[in-house]
């Protein structure tokens, strides 16, 4: 709160209009803004969606618990959906991510529990009653209950039909096992995923090897598995947590530190592609692909890539959305 409360509104216009130029400069046309009263404010996330560039989806994170307040808060803050940093959990570097067992680096520490099965059937209920996403943080494997306990009396309350065709999503996922990831993609949950977290504190000697043991350590972020058990993937950075590189998260989901957990190449590029339109909800067959009809949003690259095994990221010469030119240096600009 000292922080959001010291960056003037001159401060906050520059660091967005930098961000928006350096995502669109990175080939970057839509980005998903997880914004809510405990991280920024509406008139923060009001801004951004005012500004040139990128298109940026809102979403608002805040828990609900009737049909009436979900439309009373999209109303209030032009939000996409509550959703995006709804917190059932916190982060496993802080060891607040929610365990079943405990930290193996703090003995008796099991991290923080923000929102309960009670109060996030709640929200899924009140939000898919609306018609609009609801979705939430979820990091530990306690979290993953929770959430799955959650969505089953969202199903039973609302109907597992109603409750796959609003299309939630859930930030994060780092642990899940099979079972829930088959339940998951039974009711029709996006899991916008972070290769990048993978690839900055995975292995066998990295953070989460420290806070979790080996053998758990070796489970996290399993993106095959939930690629294989039918989950939409949207790959993201989670920034700042992790920068906006599209090809290095593209590449980190390719050389995942748990081999069996990596995505092929080319699906790792729709994941990042595709996936994100239809994290935001966007289920028509032409977004995000390059077909006739459909709209005009594309980007070009100078150089090989990642999935033509060239370890460097090519650079981007030109990003345009649906007809409007985002960014351009290429040759004749």
């Amino acid at each position: 709160r000292a922080a959001l409360a010291a960056v003037d509104t001159a401060t906050r216009d520059a660091a967005q209009t930098a961000f928006l130029a350096d995502a669109a400069a990175r080939g970057v046309a839509v980005v998903h803004e997880c914004a809510g009263p405990d991280i920024s404010s509406a008139a923060d996330l009001a801004a951004l969606r005012a500004r040139p560039g990128p298109e940026v989806v809102g979403y608002w994170g805040e828990a609900v618990r009737t049909a009436d307040e979900a439309r009373e808060r999209i109303a209030a803050t032009g939000a996409h959906g509550l959703a995006g940093d709804l917190f059932v959990d916190g982060s496993l570097g802080s060891r607040t991510a929610a365990l079943r067992a405990p930290y193996a680096d703090a003995p008796g520490c099991t991290g923080n529990r923000y929102l309960d099965a009670a109060a996030i059937c709640a929200h899924v209920t009140a939000c898919t009653e609306a018609g609009t996403q609801a979705g939430f943080h979820v990091i530990g494997d306690a979290a993953a209950d929770a959430l799955l306990a959650g969505l089953e009396a969202a199903a039973a309350a609302a109907s597992p039909t109603a409750v796959r065709a609003t299309g939630h999503r859930v930030e994060h996922l780092e642990m899940v096992d099979p079972t829930q990831a088959r339940r998951l993609a039974e009711l029709g949950v996006v899991a916008s995923v972070q290769p990048l977290f993978d690839a900055y504190w995975g292995g066998p000697d990295g953070m989460y090897a420290a806070r979790l043991g080996r053998a758990r350590a070796h489970g996290m972020n399993p993106f095959a598995g939930l690629y294989e058990a039918g989950v939409v993937l949207a790959l993201g950075s989670d920034a700042p947590v992790t920068p906006v590189d599209p090809w290095a998260a593209v590449r980190a989901a390719a050389e995942h530190r748990t081999p069996a957990s990596a995505l092929t190449p080319a699906h790792a590029l729709a994941a990042h592609i595709v996936g994100g339109y239809r994290a935001a909800g966007d289920r028509s067959p032409l977004a995000g692909r390059l077909l006739p009809g459909a709209p005009a949003s594309y980007a070009i690259w100078d150089g090989a890539g990642p999935l033509d095994g060239d370890a460097r990221n090519p650079t981007c010469l030109r990003t345009v959305h649906r007809g409007v030119v985002l960014h351009d240096r290429s040759p004749h600009a």
